[in-house]
């Protein structure tokens, strides 16, 4: 697996990720401070929406000219965009407006860059779920390291020095970008809307993916979208420790998604999931530092066995022509639900106590399992190699 292409973008990913992972709790701290949990989630969901909606474009743009290509030009566009805000904290406070515009920015990166992470995997690798978890377990790496390393950061030498920290990643994963070699498609007549329009059908037909992403849009307004601004909030200045220590359960879910191979991945991976049901919970109660350390490891290795099944399902499962559309559908719909979350995580804790609200994502957790396992189409999807991909899917599959 380790081929030279593999190992750049091995090496493209972890140190993107890296900054990926520091940047919650740099704005946690940082743009907490300064315009405490309602700016902190607003930057946030202005974050996530510009990136839902140049996505499916992205994914169009992808097919078309490369992922590798649109990949490069999002991480141009954030480079721009940390190090714009580094020079704003430079002098002292910046504006929440140019705050909230450089979110969109990076938004608008995160967009064009996340539909080629799944297409650039079978291009890459021959072996995709291992590939996929070893991506992972460096993803854990990074979020064991990233949040511990932005606290030290923020306190010892501010958010300037973090945000240029970030935009250099993005420097170093442009680099080994440009350095991989994968065939670029020849650019066709442009047509985006029947793009779109394609892209659109081949999600629809795959009832497993759609409702994987219905039951998703819950998890993201309930748990994943509240959670950065919430459990800073309640975790305080241990957010950090605790944040590693999710990571670390990563890495080990990592471990176990590269050995076992499910014969029903969805259906091992909703499973699993239920274990994150620790993290939301842990903090809910205000439990020890360890006890909650520990909660964020179960529910570490929850999530990254179900990433793990999700993604290798996705690339396996859908023809490589229309793999970046397809997969620009699915994270925009995932995602949706997050942008939701973030922008009511400061309301919500007006009018409920965050400790309240993080319980409530406990059970939203364990409903959301239960619905994966009952949908049947994602309870029964089977295993399939890349040899056998198909080329297309007929609607209703």
């Amino acid at each position: 697996m380790w081929t030279r292409n593999f190992a750049l973008y091995f090496g493209a990913r972890t140190v993107s990720l890296l900054g990926d992972a520091m940047m919650p709790v740099a704005a946690a701290l940082a743009v907490g401070q300064v315009y405490g949990i309602a700016g902190v989630g607003y930057t946030l969901a202005v974050w996530t929406t510009s990136a839902i909606l140049v996505m499916l474009f992205g994914g169009v743009f992808a097919d078309r000219f490369g992922a590798r290509t649109m990949m490069i030009t999002a991480d141009v566009l954030r480079i721009f965009s940390q190090v714009t805000v580094a020079f704003a904290f430079v002098d002292g406070t910046p504006p929440f407006g140019l705050l909230m515009a450089m979110a969109f920015v990076s938004g608008i990166g995160a967009g064009l860059f996340e539909p080629g992470v799944n297409g650039m995997v079978p291009l890459v690798a021959r072996d995709p779920q291992r590939a996929n978890a070893t991506l992972k377990i460096a993803e854990a790496i990074t979020q064991l390291a990233g949040p511990a390393l932005a606290g030290i950061l923020v306190l010892a030498a501010g958010p300037v020095f973090v945000y240029a920290f970030d935009a250099a990643t993005f420097l170093v994963s442009a680099v080994c970008l440009v350095l991989v070699r994968v065939a670029v498609p020849k650019p066709e007549p442009a047509n985006v809307l029947a793009d779109l329009r394609r892209g659109w059908h081949e999600f629809r037909a795959r009832s497993w993916m759609w409702s994987v992403i219905l039951v998703w849009v819950f998890w993201g307004v309930l748990v994943i979208g509240p959670s950065v601004p919430l459990s800073s909030q309640v975790i305080g200045a241990d957010y950090g420790w605790v944040m590693a220590a999710l990571g670390l359960g990563t890495v080990a879910g990592g471990l176990v998604a590269i050995r076992l191979r499910p014969r029903r991945p969805l259906a091992a991976g909703a499973l699993a999931l239920s274990g994150y049901v620790a993290v939301p919970l842990t903090a809910s109660l205000g439990a020890p530092l360890p006890v909650m350390m520990a909660g964020h490891v179960l529910g570490g290795i929850a999530l990254a066995f179900w990433s793990v099944m999700w993604s290798t399902s996705v690339q396996t499962q859908v023809a490589p022509d229309v793999l970046n559309r397809v997969s620009a559908y699915q994270i925009a719909g995932s995602v949706a639900g997050m942008a939701v979350g973030q922008a009511l995580a400061g309301p919500a804790s007006v009018v409920m106590e965050p400790r309240t609200f993080l319980l409530g994502s406990a059970v939203v957790t364990l409903g959301v399992a239960a619905a994966l396992l009952l949908i049947r189409p994602v309870r029964e999807l089977g295993r399939r190699s890349t040899e056998d991909q198909p080329d297309h899917v007929p609607v209703g599959a």
